[in-house]
């Protein structure tokens, strides 16, 4: 077999790559105990016989609006086993938008074997009420991505599925949860918003660095070696992906900073592992402003790009030593401290380096930790390298 093959599936750093996959839901979800506590709040009343609830579920995209749900299916479950016999469906609008795939969907997960053609919706409802009756079961039924079935077919789904018990003896055979990033509660007609009801809506917020950090950390020790990552890696990918607030981009990251690690041969997660994969990202930002920065900002950017090629992050006393180095090399006069906080904070703003504030070692003060999370410092220094000299000829 070549050899440009061997790499693949060395798990020199990758140890269970399926953590990092978008489907994968955990055990435990981090960062997000009072959404679920509320989602829980909503379904209170499954725990009785004939009980039912309704929730809707928005918020933008990578916020965990998907696996917080999927999380509660599978937990309420095992949960209310000795009450009450629960199955849950899960139908992805995008791919179902017509209210005909999207019934057939939920009777085809139910059972396999059921036909799939020949059959309108009316007949489809008819025999879901059937499955329920005859194991005597309760139904969840979860419709992700609803605002495409919505502009589509309408909310008339939506409404027999909230009615399905009408005209019949039984009560209580299906939830119904929709998830969305827009609030589809204005897509709703209002015969339908009464039955699922204003309050049982859950807004989840993006994630900000701290959440980003505890997803990034628990998939890591879950799916990549031990050993072959540090935190200060999880903090460099949550730093990038912190603009975002997106959980599947710091996932990503450090799924991609370990492929390049591994292709690399080496064992272990560096800086430039993760800095590489965030500049293919999409929203990354092609072209910052280096350009227009001023020449001494130039300097200072220069002795911090040098020193992160070899490690996470730059502490704001060091970055003023590397300053004073690279004056030198120019034969420029080094500027005082307040000018070269200026300039850090210059950086900052245009997104150029990301600080935090962080305790000493020794416990006395604080310090601020420097790092470029978005950008490869090796580029970098290779194009202030270039424009510096053009700078002072001026």
């Amino acid at each position: 077999m070549s050899s440009y093959l061997d790499r693949i599936g060395a798990g020199l750093v990758l140890s269970q790559p399926e953590i990092f996959g978008f489907d994968y839901i955990p055990d435990e979800l981090v960062g997000r105990n009072d959404d679920q506590k509320q989602l829980a709040g909503m379904f209170i009343g499954l725990g009785h016989k004939d009980g039912a609830s309704r929730a809707v579920v928005t918020g933008p995209v990578g916020s965990g609006k998907t696996a917080l749900v999927k999380r509660f299916c599978i937990d309420i479950v095992k949960h209310l086993s000795d009450k009450r016999n629960i199955r849950s469906v899960h139908v992805n609008c995008r791919n179902a938008s017509t209210s005909s795939r999207a019934i057939q969907k939920i009777i085809q997960d139910l059972d396999p074997g059921h036909p799939d053609r020949g059959l309108g919706v009316s007949e489809l409802l008819t025999s879901l009420r059937r499955m329920m009756s005859s194991d005597n079961s309760h139904l969840i039924v979860v419709l992700d991505e609803v605002d495409h079935l919505l502009r589509k077919s309408g909310d008339d789904l939506i409404y027999r599925l909230l009615r399905i018990d009408e005209d019949t003896a039984r009560r209580g055979t299906l939830s119904l949860i929709m998830i969305s990033q827009e609030q589809v509660l204005d897509l709703l007609e209002n015969a339908v918003i009464s039955r699922m009801g204003r309050t049982n809506h859950l807004r989840m917020k993006k994630y900000d660095e701290a959440g980003l950090f505890e997803i990034a950390m628990q998939r890591s020790d879950i799916g990549l070696v031990k050993g072959s990552f540090t935190e200060e890696i999880i903090k460099l990918a949550s730093q990038a992906a912190a603009p975002s607030g997106d959980a599947r981009q710091v996932i990503e990251l450090i799924e991609g900073a370990a492929k390049r690690a591994e292709v690399s041969g080496r064992s272990q997660i560096l800086p430039e592992d993760v800095q590489s994969t965030v500049v293919t990202l999409p929203s990354n930002v092609d072209s910052l402003d280096i350009e227009g920065l001023p020449v001494h900002c130039m300097l200072l950017l220069l002795g911090i790009c040098r020193r992160l090629k070899r490690q996470e992050f730059v502490t704001s006393g060091e970055a003023s030593k590397l300053y004073q180095v690279v004056c030198e090399e120019y034969n420029q006069s080094p500027k005082g401290h307040t000018t070269i906080w200026k300039h850090i904070k210059r950086m900052m703003q245009n997104q150029i380096i990301e600080t935090r504030t962080d305790q000493l070692d020794d416990g006395r003060g604080r310090t601020q930790h420097i790092s470029m999370p978005h950008m490869l410092p090796s580029d970098v220094s290779r194009r202030l390298e270039t424009l510096i000299p053009a700078r002072l000829r001026r």
